[in-house]
């Protein structure tokens, strides 16, 4: 695979540091990644109890078994095997991101790279396709104390508040270029935690004049240059607001969207202990 992203505005990694709502970045992160494994395999009792592993689903096409009389031909053997193949090699791997310091945990794509320097408390992106990336912002505790989400509003005053967020981040100062933004969904949901997250989706599309120093307006036409979703799980522990940022191209967003509720649902806050 899903910040800006926007280089021209945000920088290479696409994360503006300037300008922050209720959103600031914290020291960074100690790092636990525990190994890829499979839920054929019988977890550590230790293991199962810290959740330090994740489990990848299992293969679940067995080839078809075949009627002692009655073999199947030669060629639907071959085509289920490499069907079985093909859909082991499409399954997603996860590794498991725990911040003991800070107090937050995440699944993330194994094949996603660490970028330091990034703005955000931590940040992981995919090395072939930059535009998909996942980040942790956290709000600063001297700032603003947080009793829980609710304090947000409900989740459409808190989509608002996102909104407002992502484009101060992606403002542009370049000449002829306009962002068009819309709230997808936005909703509340209790974890298997008990803590109640929100979770918002936004589209921020941006146009650019393809001759921006044109004396005419006709010589002017706004062009798209990208268009992306973002979506974002906010919740709130150690009285501080935790947000999880996904970002996706809007063309890859149904075909990617099961991964991405995955790592959305994934996403925890953690007491830390005093």
């Amino acid at each position: 695979m899903l910040v800006v992203l926007d280089s021209h505005a945000c920088g290479a990694h696409g994360l503006s540091s300037s300008c922050r709502e209720f959103f600031e970045p914290e020291a960074a992160a100690q790092f636990t990644a525990g190994p890829v494994v499979s839920t054929q395999q019988q977890l550590p009792a230790a293991a199962a109890s810290t959740g330090e592993y994740f489990a990848c689903p299992p293969l679940s096409t067995p080839l078809r078994s075949a009627k002692p009389s009655f073999p199947p031909p030669r060629l639907v053997v071959a085509a289920s095997i490499l069907a079985a193949i093909s859909l082991a090699q499409q399954q997603q791997q996860y590794r498991k991101y725990v911040d003991r310091l800070d107090g937050y945990e995440f699944n993330y794509p194994a094949g996603w790279i660490q970028v330091r320097g990034a703005g955000a408390d931590v940040f992981f992106r995919d090395p072939v396709n930059l535009d998909e990336n996942v980040l942790v912002e956290i709000s600063s505790p001297s700032s603003s104390k947080f009793k829980g989400v609710q304090d947000l509003g409900s989740p459409e005053q808190a989509g608002k508040k996102v909104l407002r967020q992502y484009l101060t981040e992606f403002m542009s100062t370049r000449l002829g270029v306009r962002r068009e933004s819309n709230i997808v969904a936005t909703g509340s949901r209790l974890g298997d935690d008990g803590r109640l997250y929100y979770d918002v989706e936004v589209n921020v599309s941006s146009y650019a004049n393809n001759n921006q120093l044109a004396v005419m307006p006709q010589d002017r036409v706004a062009q798209l240059e990208w268009s992306r979703r973002y979506l974002s799980v906010l919740g709130v522990e150690n009285s501080r607001l935790y947000e999880l940022r996904l970002q996706v191209p809007e063309g890859a967003m149904e075909r990617e969207e099961k991964d991405l509720r995955g790592i959305m649902d994934s996403f925890r806050v953690l007491k830390l202990e005093a």
